[in-house]
């Protein structure tokens, strides 16, 4: 096993140079917002899609659009509008009139990587739409059923600070994301660098293309392959059982917690662990990479109680008392 180990990290070692060559591309543009820019990273070679949270003017899109063409991914841009219909999503069926048949105009979904811009003002039916897409990477239009191109990601964002004609996502929507990210303004030598980079009328910054998608579908099955060591895998599931069952590891924040996370989490907490190891080179897990993409994975599955609310509790709040009470192996 150990030989299997050294030859994993080898072959992650060889693998990973691009991480370092894409992160240079998007630090061309991107000042700061390091945290973010892993993330959304380990969410496209997870195979999974991001929930970026923060107030306007961040950088969200730009960092999601520079992403797009670091990557040579085609790329749709969706700005979620109360009005907006699931046609104007997944697409529609156009009647032809010379031979009296319907034919399928695809919509923005289908694409690489896909920005759900303030997707929390959307409806239900386009949020279900979405929902399709999101987890069988398929849509459905009419009677036929059409497959989405791979890779496919679906980075979105919300504005925590407006309420006004937003929907809030329900919990099997917001399940579906890998990973929720929130990001905070920079610091104030980062503002400096933002200033001198961004302050023109124009943007002559050239961002070269890294990495193809095929890539990425490659580097995908080396982080199936991993090691994740059993100590390891029953540390992941003493952290999620620990949201369900807190008096079973001396924890005493049943009352804290109305909904605790689902097996879902679980998968993710692994498959996010393997990615994160493969950021850094490696080709094994340590608890160290459970514990640094753990939050980003349960934030939002973890619902806390009125009680919970009531003492300004937060969801981040009882994961990192889980996180510092769980033995670490």
């Amino acid at each position: 096993m150990t030989l299997d180990v050294k030859q994993i990290t080898q072959r992650v070692e060889e693998k990973s140079v691009f991480v370092r060559e894409l992160m240079g591309q998007l630090e061309k543009v991107i000042v700061g917002q390091r945290y973010m820019l892993e993330r959304l990273l380990i969410g496209l070679l997870s195979n999974g899609h991001v929930l970026i949270e923060g107030v306007p003017g961040l950088a969200k899109t730009l960092t999601v659009t520079t992403m797009a063409r670091a990557i040579k991914a085609s790329f749709s841009r969706l700005q979620f509008t109360p009005d907006l219909l699931p046609a104007d999503l997944v697409g529609t069926q156009i009647y032809r009139p010379s031979d009296g048949t319907f034919y399928v105009k695809k919509g923005p979904i289908f694409a690489n990587i896909i920005l759900a811009d303030e997707i929390n003002r959307a409806p239900a039916k386009v949020q279900s739409a979405l929902l399709e897409a999101m987890q069988e990477h398929q849509v459905t239009i009419g009677d036929q059923t059409l497959a989405l191109p791979e890779p496919m990601m679906v980075l979105a964002t919300q504005n925590p600070i407006e309420q006004e004609g937003t929907y809030p996502l329900p919990e099997a929507q917001v399940d579906r994301f890998m990973l929720k990210v929130k990001i905070s303004y920079p610091t104030k030598e980062e503002e400096r660098q933002i200033l001198d980079l961004m302050a023109k009328t124009s943007n002559d910054i050239v961002v070269e293309p890294v990495i193809t998608p095929e890539t990425i579908l490659e580097v995908r099955k080396l982080i199936d392959e991993i090691y994740i060591d059993d100590r390891i895998k029953d540390y992941i599931v003493n952290i999620i059982d620990a949201t369900r069952n807190s008096e079973a590891y001396g924890l005493d924040l049943g009352n804290l917690i109305a909904y605790g996370a689902s097996p879902r989490a679980t998968i993710y907490l692994a498959i996010a662990a393997r990615a994160h190891a493969f950021m850094q080179g490696r080709g094994y897990v340590t608890p160290q990479d459970v514990k640094s993409i753990g939050m980003d994975v349960l934030r939002h599955r973890v619902i806390v109680s009125y009680e919970a609310e009531a003492e300004e509790k937060t969801s981040e709040d009882v994961i990192q008392s889980i996180f510092d009470n769980i033995e670490v192996p």
